[in-house]
């Protein structure tokens, strides 16, 4: 039997809209320790993680590890009948078919009740190995946003330059060139007393070439934190992570755009 309880719709919501542009439908994992979810998108470029604490929950309660899949575009369609104060309320008992939501008003006098069927996907799972990040970026999140949504008026490609002065974002286009520049501040401290500061921890210089329409799809998940961490290191996929208050994160790691020369 799973039972798990969020005091706030809105939270999932925000969860649900930042992955369901990138993969149609996916398997959560429950477990007794919380929710994990990974999936890929259909050109196999980019891989979404979700991780939510089973202590993140106002109750939780999994007696078996069961895996659940779930059509997202759906699970978006039932979670827009909720208020965003509603609390939710998942169930699923073993070998179910169907995911059953309820939605209970703040003021305790209106539940509505759903039920998503379930679906049978098969995927692979990846394994994301540890790895040690030649540059961290950590910056505001809402920052990150609008620098995506800035240079998708320029261009299709953003290059992301890690040094010692800051990051910089850059792109080009047939209408010219645009390049935005975050200095680094000097202390982790500055981050603390101010949301919009950014800091850039770098053990060598790193630059990567990355398709903007995904950051455009990973800048969803920006109402969920008021930070970004990118993670940046040669010859591997950029790791885009969100921390979602004290409940878990999600995290997103994209290949990056490979020049080939081609001989014709």
């Amino acid at each position: 039997m799973i039972e798990a309880t969020l005091p706030q719709a809105s939270l999932l919501k925000k969860i649900i809209e930042a992955v369901k542009e990138l993969v149609d439908e996916a398997n959560f994992d429950f477990s007794e320790t919380g929710i994990r979810l990974q999936a890929m998108d259909k050109s196999h470029v980019a891989l979404s993680f979700l991780h939510l604490r089973d202590e993140g929950f106002s109750e939780y309660r999994c007696d078996r590890a069961q895996t659940l899949g779930i059509g997202l575009g759906s699970l978006s369609k039932i979670l827009k009948c909720a208020a965003n104060d509603d609390q939710v309320q998942i169930k699923a008992s073993d070998s179910a078919e169907t995911l059953e939501l309820a939605f209970e008003s703040s003021s305790k006098d209106r539940v509505s009740e759903f039920k998503l069927k379930l679906m049978d996907i098969d995927t692979d799972s990846v394994d994301v190995p540890e790895m040690d990040y030649q540059a961290t970026v950590s910056m505001s999140s809402q920052e990150f946003a609008r620098i995506v949504r800035d240079l998708l008026s320029i261009g299709d490609t953003v290059s992301i330059d890690a040094t010692k002065q800051g990051v910089r974002f850059s792109a080009s286009g047939d209408d010219g060139k645009a390049s935005i520049l975050l200095k680094h501040q000097k202390t982790v401290d500055d981050e603390k007393n101010s949301p919009a500061s950014t800091t850039v921890h770098i053990n060598e210089p790193v630059s990567h070439s990355l398709a903007l329409k995904y950051l455009s799809n990973f800048a969803k998940a920006a109402p969920l934190a008021d930070r970004v961490t990118i993670n940046l290191i040669e010859e591997a996929p950029v790791m885009f992570e969100f921390k979602i208050s004290d409940i878990g994160h999600i995290r997103f790691y994209l290949a990056p755009q490979i020049d080939e020369d081609v001989d014709m």
